[in-house]
């Protein structure tokens, strides 16, 4: 009901501004609009007031509430703001709880447990409180360089499939690798395998109905996430679903920065060289991955699949480590917070690999403090980004992370997207967030949270590779910047909140 008032206040808005504006009604109906429109600004700058958040935000959203008009309202009201009055997505995240809840009760391990050290047994009893599941020691995992690797390896593992294949995207392109994928899944449908895809409505956007009809005309099941007409009426148009998914027959999963389009095998002349990572996953925590997946499809069509225990069955494989896959979203909005909480367990060193860094003021905080510490921060981005904005947001931020200490490196080679954080060489992290607000408040997302297995080490030698391919931003250098640099910069980093 609360969000049906809001789309009825923009209308009235309109309303009234077309009025005021552009009509010769008599002046006391256009007092009387004048008059209703005011109020609507004031209901909403009363009710950002009493929703007691810190004082610089609050003091934003009310300058942009008054003096833009219209405008100011429609950005407020879709750009997040009603998560904060718990209104958006409160049914999937009462499901979702419920469901995670039910299958993260605690397991006894067929080995004995692994020896951690204090920081990471720390970090491991956090995450699994937060979470409400279990980090499993029973999960082999192997790490893809890139995406010729990575789409050699779904190829081959898709084609092996025999029971069903679920994928989950943000961007799905129907170019000549998405149909490669299309002809596998086909042939795979005809031999009784039941295959099914979630894409991002906005993120595939370039998927055209001729597209999405050859799909189900093949006998794949295919559902878009938050479709964008409905999204407008929902106020969940600016909320996408950044995962990316894979799970066969229960016992294989895929996850991590490649979505499916020819530019992730870096045969696009605008990014060029495309720098990424994924990973394999088989054994137990393939079940909370594929959890993940059934969530959402339930929420996109309403089919419980998760209600059939063949599609929840553990197929526990003798691992090494400890392996926790971590979904978050505008509903648990915690990613953020498990970046932080892992940042802080450091001791030695903390490398970043991010395609945009736009990080909240408690992970700077927790990098700086970090680097004076005496701690090795090293933060990897991209030479150029995909966006102006996302550009010099990230640039924004490089005066006070040099100050401190923090090393921070260019990726020159081509277009670095890997999303990776390693700490003191034995905690990482990989999997679709990026280290930016978008990832922290507005999008699905999952990630992998990796303590003690090999792959640790196989993540660390590809960040010394990429190394390689990066030139270091030296202080004295960058601060000779001109002063245009430093006014893109600034203007940029108004939006970092929605970037």
């Amino acid at each position: 009901m609360k969000i049906r008032i809001e789309i009825f206040f923009v209308m009235l808005m309109f309303f009234f501004s077309w009025m005021v504006l552009f009509t010769r009604f008599p002046i006391w109906w256009k007092v009387i609009g004048i008059s209703l429109y005011i109020g609507i600004i004031l209901y909403s700058v009363a009710e950002l007031w009493l929703q007691n958040r810190p004082v610089p935000r609050t003091l934003l959203w009310t300058c942009l509430l008054i003096l833009l008009p219209v405008a100011g309202y429609i950005f407020y009201i879709y750009s997040g703001q009603m998560l904060f009055k718990g209104e958006l997505f409160k049914s999937k995240r009462a499901s979702d709880r419920e469901f995670f809840e039910a299958i993260g009760k605690k397991k006894e391990l067929d080995e004995a447990p692994i020896t951690l050290n204090e920081h990471q047994r720390g970090f491991v009893s956090y995450l699994e409180r937060v979470t409400l599941t279990n980090q499993s020691q029973n999960t082999k995992t192997k790490i893809l360089k890139n995406g010729q690797e990575t789409f050699q390896e779904v190829k081959q593992r898709l084609k092996e499939a025999k029971e069903f294949i679920h994928l989950e995207y943000y961007i799905f392109r129907y170019d000549r690798l998405g149909q490669e994928l299309m002809e596998i899944l086909t042939a795979k449908v005809k031999e009784g395998v039941e295959v099914r895809l979630i894409y991002d409505a906005f993120g595939s956007f370039a998927l055209s109905e001729q597209d999405k009809r050859k799909m189900a005309e093949s006998g794949i099941q295919v559902h878009p996430f938050l479709p964008l007409i409905s999204g407008w009426f929902t106020q969940k148009f600016n909320f996408r679903n950044h995962r990316k998914i894979i799970v066969i027959d229960g016992k294989i999963g895929f996850v991590g920065g490649l979505n499916v389009g020819v530019e992730y095998l870096g045969e696009d002349d605008k990014f060029g060289f495309w720098c990424d990572t994924h990973v394999l996953l088989e054994g137990e925590a393939v079940q909370t991955l594929h959890a993940v997946f059934l969530l959402d499809w339930k929420y996109v069509c309403g089919e419980a699949l998760f209600e059939d225990r063949r599609y929840l069955q553990p197929v526990p494989l003798a691992g090494e480590g400890l392996v926790h896959v971590v979904a978050s979203g505008p509903e648990t909005r915690d990613m953020g917070d498990h970046f932080y909480a892992m940042i802080s367990s450091a001791r030695k060193s903390i490398w970043i690999a991010t395609p945009y860094f736009i990080p909240s003021q408690t992970i700077m905080t927790a990098l700086r403090v970090a680097a004076k510490k005496g701690i090795q921060v090293r933060l990897m981005v991209p030479e150029s980004n995909d966006g102006f904005l996302t550009q010099y947001a990230t640039q924004s931020y490089f005066p006070t992370l040099l100050r401190a200490g923090i090393e921070i490196y260019t990726y020159q080679k081509g277009f670095l997207h890997k999303k990776v954080i390693i700490v003191d060489g034995n905690m990482a992290t990989i999997g679709t967030a990026n280290m930016d607000q978008r990832s922290f408040h507005l999008n699905f997302e999952v990630n992998l949270f990796l303590t003690g297995t090999s792959s640790i080490d196989v993540l660390a030698s590809h960040f010394e590779e990429d190394l390689k391919e990066c030139r270091r931003v030296r202080p004295v250098a960058f601060y000779k910047r001109g002063l245009g640099v430093k006014w893109k910069e600034s203007f940029a980093r108004l939006f970092s909140g929605v970037l």
